[in-house]
């Protein structure tokens, strides 16, 4: 998640609270050190791509945050009403597994 608390009503995150946050996802992932970041949903990858790219454009392929390699696939909410999306989501993940040499 970008924030580290959820604002009140299940909204987006507002500017402010995302530039409040983000130096300690920063700080979290200079620790982890990951190999691939795998941002679910429109929210995440907009932000941490900042861009205003759709995530149907942006999903399928890695990006770059922080010199770290980012996937974007959609949010597990958004297969619900729309699950003929699951097979772009596989996809996703399966790419991320390539990446990371793990069998699929």
């Amino acid at each position: 998640n970008i924030l580290k608390c959820r604002p009140p009503g299940n909204r987006n995150p507002q500017p402010d609270e995302i530039s409040r946050c983000e130096p300690f996802l920063k700080k979290q992932l200079q620790l982890i050190a990951p190999e691939v970041i795998c941002a679910l949903g429109t929210f995440a990858a907009k932000t941490l791509l900042k861009t205003d790219i759709p995530i149907s454009v942006l999903r399928g392929r890695f990006h770059s945050y922080e010199g770290i390699k980012l996937m974007p696939p959609y949010h597990p909410a958004y297969l619900l009403p729309n699950p003929a999306a699951k097979k772009q989501v596989w996809e996703d993940v399966k790419i991320i597994m390539k990446e990371l040499n793990l069998p699929y």
